[in-house]
């Protein structure tokens, strides 16, 4: 009898693991774009359509994007450094501070690699300067979320 229950058990559990793993392979990635100018956003969520992510949402200043971060709490963001409210390098100490698993890709027109260093320190998972094309954020965003 013993033998048949730890069978049971057995299944049910590999059932289980492999319900939960399924449910989490549908979920796409919520991704969050902030950047101060309106036609950069919609540049960078056309860019990205391709990939088997939810925009959960889209930002113009560090305020604002850290009010969706902690509402939505995407897996991804996009972050400029140079917007009002505040600037992106606050906003990624602040979003990292809330959640450390979220990757965030900075897209910057400051392409000094001292603001480059700053924003990776503080644990920015990838940068990208402006101008950039679709490929070029296509490329690096595959390789930040591993793709």
């Amino acid at each position: 009898m013993f033998d048949t229950i730890k069978k049971n058990f057995t299944i049910v559990l590999f059932c289980g693991i492999n319900s939960i793993y399924k449910i989490y392979q549908e979920i796409p990635m919520k991704v969050l774009i902030v950047d101060d100018s309106m036609i950069m956003r919609r540049a960078i969520e056309g860019y990205l359509k391709d990939f088997d992510i939810e925009i959960i949402g889209t930002a113009g200043d560090g305020k604002t994007a850290l009010a969706l971060f902690k509402e939505k709490e995407p897996d991804i963001v996009t972050m400029d450094i140079t917007m009002p409210e505040m600037d992106g390098l606050t906003c990624i100490k602040e979003m990292l501070a809330h959640k450390k698993e979220t990757k965030i890709m900075v897209v910057t027109a400051l392409s000094d690699e001292g603001t480059a260093l700053e924003a990776l320190k503080l644990g920015a998972a990838g940068f990208l300067a402006k101008p950039f094309n679709e490929q070029m954020l296509k490329e690096k965003f595959e390789k930040m979320i591993g793709a």
